[in-house]
């Protein structure tokens, strides 16, 4: 069923819901260069270029901390908001999350230089792959409710509900994933400290889809009628 939402476009021609799009671009951004950076790392890259890739992730963090905190200071100060204004700023922080962990994964990476056997290193790009489309699907489900609690454009709430779905369901196979490369790792005949530090570089990228998934739940609860 289609309808419109008109209360929440009086409000405001512009709420602060649409900078989240601006800080999903960051994300967005640093994904981009976490892959970039892993693909140079196991694949014997040079160090110098990993070192460089990863700078550039940091800086993608710093600017994604600061549209959060403007966002968070230029909230309006009266009665409405479309959404919760509690459930907002949580929103803000987890998706924030998203790349603090895809930052503290490539510390741990770049932690110590290892040498990433051919077997692992596909199933750590795979792995890196189904962790990114958690992400790509946020950005769907971020600029559909948007438009549905801004009442911008005719919308579909069962169709926003779908893009939600669809990001527990990747979730859940990055979660299989982790647990079938974890053991891969536990099995690996080399230093512990070598396997630990493979195993927090996978767990960091969990925790990317993680907060994706996170940040769609509180989507979902900010179109609860």
């Amino acid at each position: 069923m289609k309808f419109r939402v008109p209360f929440f476009g009086m409000l405001s021609d512009r709420t602060p819901m649409s900078g989240l799009l601006e800080h999903y671009g960051q994300i967005e951004k640093g994904m981009g260069l976490i892959h970039e950076s892993m693909e140079c790392y196991i694949t014997g890259g040079a160090c110098r270029e990993f070192y460089s890739l990863q700078q550039e992730v940091d800086e993608a963090e710093y600017h994604a901390d600061k549209i959060k905190r403007n966002i968070r200071n230029h909230l309006p100060h009266g009665l409405f908001m479309p959404v919760d204004k509690t459930l907002f700023i949580n929103y803000t922080r987890s998706q924030d999350n998203i790349l603090d962990s895809g930052q503290e994964a490539l510390n741990w990476l770049g932690m110590h230089r290892l040498a990433i056997e051919e077997s692992m290193q596909k199933l750590l790009l795979d792995y890196l792959y189904e962790v990114a489309k958690t992400i790509e699907l946020l950005k769907e489900a971020l600029e559909a409710t948007i438009d549905l609690v801004q009442g911008t454009v005719t919308v579909n709430r069962q169709q926003t509900k779908e893009h939600f779905r669809g990001i527990r369901a990747q979730q859940r196979d990055v979660f299989r994933m982790k647990q079938n490369l974890m053991a891969e790792l536990y099995n690996l005949d080399r230093d512990f400290k070598e396997v630990y530090q493979l195993m927090k570089f996978v767990d960091c990228l969990f925790d990317m889809s993680h907060n994706a998934e996170n940040c769609s739940d509180m989507l979902r609860a900010m179109i609860v009628r």
